[in-house]
């Protein structure tokens, strides 16, 4: 089973999420999307899982105001352009557990993601 997550070091929200889940990373391969790029193929991966680049797509990032792209009307071939050029544009942390894909700090979404480690703590 695929168990991947990846984040952004400098980001004081993804690192408080990652201690929050820490005891159930045991196995988990990691990436720091600043030092090592998502890759076309990566990102191809995720969009299946998430269904859409959109998804990936975060717009709290500075860059997304500083372009101009929140008056623009993005297509899903230009949310990849993005999310290929700079590592600030993707939804984080990114936590791919076998077919299933958590993005960002939600509270739904973080919930979710324990409740899947805590399910496959329990099977263990």
């Amino acid at each position: 089973m695929t168990k991947k997550v990846y984040y952004l070091k400098t980001c004081d929200t993804t690192r408080r999420i990652l201690k929050e889940v820490s005891e159930y990373l045991n196995g988990f391969e990691f990436q720091e999307i600043k030092e090592q790029p998502v890759t076309a193929s990566q990102l191809e991966e995720m969009k299946v899982l998430a269904g859409s680049y959109e998804a990936l797509f975060s717009r709290r990032a500075k860059k997304y105001k500083e372009m101009g792209l929140k008056d623009q009307k993005l297509t899903g071939a230009d949310y990849k352009y993005y999310l290929l050029q700079d590592y600030t544009f993707l939804k984080r942390p990114v936590f791919i557990i076998g077919d299933d894909i958590f993005t960002g700090n939600s509270k739904k979404n973080l919930s979710a993601l324990k409740e899947k480690l805590q399910n496959i703590k329990a099977e263990q």
